[in-house]
């Protein structure tokens, strides 16, 4: 499958196809997180539903801490 994913073009394999497989993909998945799929945010609680599709535009913005 092919995404934009942070403003450049990825391609990942067929068994990534949701938002909590992408997270995991990324090693991600325990880090405060926000996503968004084609300008549209996704909750926590729908990581796992949130199906996606070939062309889909993503952004993940994660925290780290730090002084």
């Amino acid at each position: 499958m092919n995404l934009q994913l942070n403003g450049k073009q990825v391609e990942l394999p067929k068994e990534v196809d949701s938002v909590g497989k992408l997270l995991g993909h990324y090693n991600l998945q325990s880090r405060i997180a926000v996503v968004e799929v084609n300008q549209d945010i996704v909750i926590k609680e729908d990581y796992e539903s949130k199906k996606l599709s070939n062309g889909d535009v993503v952004e993940i913005v994660h925290f780290v801490g730090g002084g």
